[in-house]
């Protein structure tokens, strides 16, 4: 064997993982292992997400391969750099690829990679395996797309590789590689459907300021509706998923490739259940009703804020109005709506918390997800913000994820935040009369968790206004927290 590829997310130690339950496979991989695999290598992969540590390093133990290849992504920094220090004591060669990897090369090489692939794995694995193989991991200068440790310990990255424009000529993914009725299972004993993931295409060429794009850059590359229409068909008959996830960054980039993707779908009749995430700004009336025919129940949009100008200093491209157009017109089509929703971006008030909240209350979502922002190293929200990144405790245990910026309100104030959205949207949905007649009560606590919750942001705002006054005493320094 050439080459083990694996990645560090297991079930049994995430917890996150564990109240949500919808395990997907890590299709970069499967894709890596099929392209190496046809073009001559002799790849095995594990795929750990519902074993124990205890199994994979068993696994490792058995040095089937001299290069290890993992995938480190947001999440799994702490389990990889484990990994890496065992793999290390047991004497592999060891390449990562994802994009933490790419955002913190010189920690991972520290940490015990040997090599760092940044970018599209395909070719460049195609390459580096020979090299790896004859030269070992300190003569990689020839080969772009990499950062490695060379002969005297420096650092060194080669050029950007040229991302990969002919996606057709890729083979699908792996799946045969992993137990995918595992996946399926459990995602139907926890939800009661079972759910695949695909891609129709790679890279996003928007420019939000605080979205990483460490994998693709700004690049932004599709499969042709055939060859998408022919692997769904393909997962139906081999797999009988019940539904599918399209794990593009924009789903419906393209109308034209829209149209006629359901076109293809809808005449072989293989269409399955699906959701998708997209942008505002590409969604009207005729995208939506070929979501509708391909069998799309629910849309995720990136509204971030309900601000405009929280938006513009995002770099989103998008404006509110569009996101409420967005959503009116894929109900119309029967297609329900989620939004994503970030606190605490640079520059953020009360009064852009007031007009989010006021957003997604005349929004009135299906669903929504509220998140913090957070400065990923390499974006440039992360440049704008970085002498005031709080560090972290540990790296090693940490993540981008729980990265703080001092100056910014606690997590406890954007918790408020989030609780008193809940109740301003239900509120407003009581008092829509399209809603019907509603029990008072309903009504009354509505209101009244609403008012609470506004009540005590707005005496965290008082106190952090005096904090930076320095006008409390013994808080001046930004340490204390006010009691609510």
């Amino acid at each position: 064997m050439d080459l083990l590829l694996t990645h560090a997310h297991r079930i049994a130690e995430d917890a996150g993982e564990q109240r949500v339950m919808k395990p997907y496979p890590a299709l970069g991989l499967l894709y890596l292992k099929a392209y190496l695999e046809r073009v001559g290598f002799h790849v095995g992969l594990h795929d750990p997400t519902f074993d124990t540590r205890q199994l994979v390093e068993a696994r490792l133990a058995r040095r089937e391969a001299d290069v290890l290849g993992v995938y480190v992504n947001l999440t799994t920094r702490g389990p990889a750099l484990a990994l890496i220090e065992r793999a290390r004591a047991l004497g592999w060669t060891i390449v990562l690829g994802g994009p933490e990897p790419a955002n913190h090369a010189a920690r991972y090489l520290e940490a015990g990679a040997d090599v760092i692939v940044h970018g599209e794995g395909e070719r460049t694995m195609q390459a580096l395996l020979p090299a790896l193989a004859s030269g070992g991991p300190h003569r990689l200068d020839h080969i772009a797309g990499l950062s490695f440790r060379d002969q005297d310990g420096l650092v060194v990255t080669t050029p950007a590789r040229p991302t990969i424009r002919d996606l057709d000529a890729l083979p699908w993914p792996d799946r045969e590689a992993i137990d995918v009725p595992a996946y399926l299972a459990c995602w139907r004993s926890a939800h009661g459907r079972g759910a695949l993931n695909l891609i129709t295409a790679r890279g996003c060429p928007y420019r939000c300021r605080w979205c990483s794009h460490a994998v693709f850059g700004y690049h932004h590359a599709r499969r042709s509706p055939e060859d998408v229409a022919a692997e769904l068909a393909h997962l139906r008959e081999r797999w009988s998923p019940d539904m599918v996830w399209y794990a593009d960054d924009v789903f419906s980039i393209s109308p034209r490739w829209l149209a006629r993707y359901a076109d293809i779908v809808t005449a072989r009749g293989i269409g399955l259940p699906f959701e998708c995430i997209t942008r505002a700004d590409r969604v009207d009336a005729e995208v939506a009703e070929n979501l509708a025919r391909l069998g799309c129940f629910r849309v995720w949009i990136g509204s971030e804020s309900g601000s405009q100008r929280i938006l513009d200093a995002m770099e989103r491209g998008v404006t509110t109005a569009q996101v409420e157009e967005a959503t009116q017109v894929l109900r119309a089509a029967g297609i329900q709506v989620g939004l994503f929703l970030m606190w605490g971006y640079e520059g953020e008030e009360p009064a852009d918390i007031d007009a989010t909240i006021r957003h997604v209350a005349r929004v009135d979502p299906d669903t929504y997800l509220t998140t913090v922002a957070y400065p990923i190293e390499g974006t440039p929200y992360h440049a704008e913000v970085a002498e005031r990144v709080v560090p972290l405790a540990s790296w090693r245990e940490g993540s981008d994820r729980l990265r703080t910026v001092a100056g910014r309100p606690s997590p406890r104030y954007y918790a408020l935040a989030t609780k008193r959205l809940r109740h301003a949207v239900q509120l407003a949905r009581l008092q829509d009369p399209a809603s019907g007649s509603a029990h008072p009560g309903a009504w009354v606590a509505a209101a009244a968790g609403e008012r609470i919750a506004r009540v005590q942001m707005r005496g965290r705002e008082a106190w952090y206004a005096r904090r930076e006054r320095g006008g409390d005493s013994g808080t001046g320094t930004g340490t204390g927290t006010p009691e609510v």
